[in-house]
């Protein structure tokens, strides 16, 4: 084993899949950065095992909501999200509002989490969704009636992938800030995160 831990690679570039697959074999973290790939090259990269981003905005792709390009896919359903959101029906009737709330991104409807995955650091959106992709004909509540559109102001303050989340309690135990049997839950978010 040499002393490479982390390596950036393009994943348009003839071979990726297989660097890719080898570096991570070997204890490696490849990371999806100096690329001019789309969203869907990206999430194949990430599927061959890189798990991190890099460079985001330098010199790659912008993220546009029509195409989310490697920065769009790096946001994955495990990653947790840190929103500032008002729901409203299409009359204006407001459902919800938190001005920061914390959870995976795959804990909410699809269309919000959909929208999320295109957002990226500190972006606001309006997102429109419709009742398949919202609640449908189950709704959560009495305002909320069944089949309803859906109306989210967001604005994305912040985002973490769960590694980052369990590095960083790792070293809030080791400081003494949190016990050491507290955890992260298999597949979930740190305790009171929700």
């Amino acid at each position: 084993q040499g002393s490479v831990r982390v390596v950036t690679i393009a994943p348009e570039l003839d071979g990726a899949e297989e660097v890719i697959r080898l570096l991570v074999a070997r204890s490696v973290r490849v990371a999806v950065g100096h690329t001019d790939c789309d969203a869907a090259r990206a999430r194949a990269a990430f599927d061959w095992g890189a798990t991190i981003a890099t460079h985001l905005f330098n010199g790659m792709p912008e993220l546009e909501h029509r195409n989310p390009g490697p920065v769009g896919a790096a946001l994955a359903d495990s990653d947790a999200v840190l929103v500032g959101y008002k729901g409203t029906l299409r009359d204006g009737t407001v459902f919800d509002e938190n001005p920061q709330a914390s959870f995976p991104v795959a804990g909410v409807v699809p269309g919000f989490s959909e929208g999320l995955k295109l957002m990226k650091r500190g972006g606001k959106y309006k997102l429109w969704i419709p009742p398949a992709l919202g609640y449908g004909e189950r709704s959560p509540a009495a305002v909320i009636p069944a089949n309803s559109l859906l109306v989210f102001d967001v604005d994305l303050l912040d985002y973490k992938s769960v590694a980052e989340i369990q590095a960083e309690m790792e070293r809030l135990r080791q400081q003494g800030a949190l016990p050491s049997q507290q955890g992260m839950p298999p597949g979930g978010m740190p305790p009171g995160a929700q």
